[in-house]
């Protein structure tokens, strides 16, 4: 395993859903520690600051290091747990799935459970299980039995899924690839870029709480105030069997990040967009190209880049397939594609460049 299996790995592996990040943020935090002068908002996001030959422009690159998952919501006197979700879940991938319960105890394992099939009329075999009729199973036959065990309500609920590399050896399965992925991009570009001159300063962010609505970035990016910001994402594919139709562009697995050209939460700065784009055909870097506007959801960017009085910005994204549920796979070209494309975009973003983004 090399080093960035082993940096996916951990970020994967490691816990941290929405406003739960404790343990994903002091990981991410001792890869930033070495990179350069680390502070924080006071929502939890953590900001690395790397100055170039330049105070200004300054560069945000931004990953959110929250994960989707649920919280505890009831507890029923049979010792079933009822939860709610954080974040987007689709109700098809939840059961028979394996959680963790975060405890004042510690950690306690279940799996996501529902009425069995053998128990089902036909009306209901039919019908999708809604989470509304899911609960967690600890083996727990009381509500008592239950608390003991230290499970209250309000406690946060994490998917579990190991990572693990696959047949390929450059496919990787795991939880959390949304937006681990970015996570793991911020730190080996942050890497790359100790050894590459840049005419600006960086600002590497590992925001919360993205998705609950950009929280983390709502707030970090007013501590930085960036003159230009590159958001770094997961993005789903639809390379599967029966996923793509003639109305949609064609986004696959390792064929390079995606540059988003727009989105319903936002329009991408043109010159950004394009420096991106004309970067990667004159290093022969692969890259995608995404148009269609039907990516659901929003991304740190839409809070970004209408902070202040506007600000430069873009979204760079790792296809993963099966993004929000308990296995994605990610593509290590892909990675190493867009690792390559923003090393040879950060030295180009000197003054003038930036200040031309922006000259109407």
């Amino acid at each position: 395993m090399d080093d960035v299996e082993s940096l996916l790995k951990q970020l994967t592996e490691v816990n941290g859903i929405s406003g739960h990040e404790t343990e994903v943020r002091h990981l991410i935090q001792r890869h930033f520690e070495s990179l350069g002068e680390v502070s924080h908002d006071r929502l939890g996001s953590i900001i690395c600051r790397k100055p170039g030959d330049a105070p200004a422009p300054k560069i945000m690159l931004a990953a959110h290091m929250d994960e989707i998952g649920f919280i505890v919501s009831h507890i029923t006197k049979d010792g079933f747990i009822r939860f709610s979700a954080l974040g987007g879940w689709w109700d098809h991938v939840l059961l028979a799935q394996r959680v963790v319960i975060g405890t004042a105890k510690g950690y306690v394992i279940g799996i996501i459970g529902a009425k069995p099939p053998h128990l089902l009329s036909d009306e209901e075999r039919s019908k999708l299980v809604e989470k509304k009729d899911m609960y967690i199973d600890i083996g727990a036959t009381s509500r008592e039995e239950v608390e003991k065990a230290g499970v209250y309500v309000a406690d946060p609920i994490f998917p579990v899924s190991p990572f693990a590399v696959l047949t390929s050896g450059k496919a990787y399965l795991s939880k959390a690839f949304d937006d681990r992925a970015g996570c793991a991009l911020l730190i080996t570009t942050m890497k790359r870029m100790l050894n590459v001159g840049h005419p600006n300063t960086i600002f590497a962010v590992a925001t919360v709480q993205e998705e609950l609505g950009m929280r983390g970035a709502t707030t970090s990016v007013k501590v930085v105030n960036p003159d230009v910001a590159i958001v770094l994402e997961s993005t789903g594919v639809n390379d599967m069997p029966a996923a793509s139709n003639d109305t949609h562009q064609i986004i696959r697995l390792g064929r390079g990040p995606v540059v988003t050209f727009y989105r319903q939460d936002m329009i991408p700065n043109q010159g950004l967009r394009t420096l991106l784009v004309d970067t990667a055909k004159r290093y022969g870097i692969p890259i995608q190209i995404r148009a269609d506007g039907g990516v659901r959801g929003a991304t740190d960017g839409a809070a970004i880049h209408l902070h202040g009085s506007g600000v430069p910005t873009v979204v760079l994204s790792l296809p993963v397939r099966y993004v929000h549920s308990h296995g994605g796979i990610l593509h290590r070209d892909d990675f190493n594609a867009a690792v390559e494309l923003l090393t040879r975009v950060i030295p180009e973003l000197d003054q003038k460049t930036v200040t031309d983004f922006t000259t109407w």
